[in-house]
């Protein structure tokens, strides 16, 4: 007896990367059929492709509950499409052919969207899954499985993704990798996790950030780990750019944390770390804490003598110390070049002033307040009183409109 059959009963829990494919080949066929519903449906080639899918996917479609309403509607365009009044000419059937053509690409629309979240739900079970399991995974590939789900949030909001994120809790997941680490008799050490998943599980943590504030700006800001702490210990370019980044997103209360946990002094000092790049990115989050930071924060910074430091720094890279640096900002979105080159401490002083002039963080008087706080600095940092005119000339044209 033959046992062909059999080769199209999938379980999705075992087969997931076949049941993908095939659904990702109904995406794209019901996509096309979407942006292109065609009156002549027996001369469709999205048509034909989706008929020929269904009949591969029927048993995927049994075996999972959450693609039964993909199976309904399906079935319905499949319905649709051999209606006997597809087949014959006349005013009547010209009508209703244009009226069936709206309803098919409704129904492939439909078919798109419930794919669409079926894989997204996929995505968020596999990669919660292999955190579980912890480092049993090669490297590349768990950082795969992170960007992939970065890349699905990336797309936009989606409630029935969120509830998949929810209920999964991988936020804590990824929570847990970005601050791993283990005790031992000379402090902390990093435990199972490599820079490069901890980077990766950062960047993914911004971007559930952006797909929600709402949800899961609480979760960085009151949860049990430090986030921010665990990205300035990193100490890299990466994870001073996901600084910045949740800086951004979340604003002043997060700059609150920042300064409550005295992590403002630590990112002060890696200004003068002696990779150049690293350096360059933790004077973009300076700039950032200027920008949204109340009065507190912009204080702790003036107490940390970033003044004198920028001072030092501009000094130096108007002698030639510091030289360009290139990939200060990693290409992480289509407008950033990796072959950006910038002096990354030219006119810091004045550049930090007008953060503060032009931010938010701070009140009016708070600002007139500070600007003269920052040039008493200047006066007291600067070598020689041709370099104390320089840099607060600067510092006072900067700050102007």
């Amino acid at each position: 007896m033959k046992t062909e059959p059999e080769a199209f009963i999938f379980n999705p829990k075992h087969n997931s990367q076949q049941v993908l494919k095939i659904l990702k080949a109904l995406k794209q066929a019901s996509h096309q059929l979407h942006q292109n519903p065609n009156t002549t449906f027996s001369n469709s080639p999205a048509i034909k492709a989706l008929l020929e899918l269904q009949h591969e996917s029927d048993s995927i479609l049994s075996n999972d509950p959450h693609l039964t309403p993909l199976s309904t509607h399906l079935t319905a365009l499949k319905t649709l499409i051999n209606s006997p009044v597809q087949r014959h000419n006349g005013l009547k059937s010209f009508i209703i052919r244009r009226v069936n053509s709206h309803e098919v690409s409704k129904l492939a629309g439909s078919i798109e969207s419930e794919i669409d979240r079926w894989i997204g739900r996929e995505i968020v079970e596999t990669l919660t899954q292999t955190l579980r399991r912890g480092n049993e995974l090669k490297e590349e590939v768990l950082i795969d499985l992170i960007e992939q789900f970065e890349a699905r949030i990336a797309r936009g909001f989606d409630r029935d993704l969120q509830d998949s994120i929810l209920r999964s809790k991988v936020f804590n997941e990824l929570e847990s990798i970005l601050c791993d680490s283990t005790s031992n008799d000379k402090g902390k050490s990093y435990g199972n996790y490599s820079k490069n998943i901890r980077e990766a599980a950062a960047f993914a943590i911004t971007e559930l950030i952006r797909f929600n504030k709402d949800v899961f700006v609480g979760q960085v800001l009151i949860g049990e780990t430090e986030i921010i702490r665990a990205l300035v210990e990193l100490s890299s370019v990466r994870s001073l750019q996901a600084v910045g980044m949740l800086i951004r997103l979340i604003k002043s209360p997060i700059v609150d944390e920042i300064e409550s946990n005295g992590e403002i002094v630590n990112i002060i000092d890696l200004l003068t770390c002696n990779e150049m790049s690293v350096g360059a990115m933790a004077m973009e989050c300076v700039m950032e804490i200027g920008y949204f930071g109340r009065k507190e924060a912009v204080e702790a910074m003036l107490k940390a003598d970033l003044v004198k430091k920028l001072v030092e720094l501009q000094r130096n890279e108007s002698r030639g110390v510091v030289t360009d640096v290139k990939g200060w900002c990693p290409v992480r979105t289509s407008e950033n070049n990796n072959n950006i080159e910038m002096h990354s401490f030219s006119s810091c002083v004045a550049r930090f002033a007008v953060q503060l002039e032009v931010g938010e963080g701070l009140r009016q008087r708070e600002k007139r307040a500070l600007k003269q706080e920052v040039l008493k600095r200047v006066r007291d940092a600067c070598v020689c009183e041709a370099e104390a005119a320089t840099i607060i000339a600067e510092v006072l044209w900067g700050a102007s409109p």
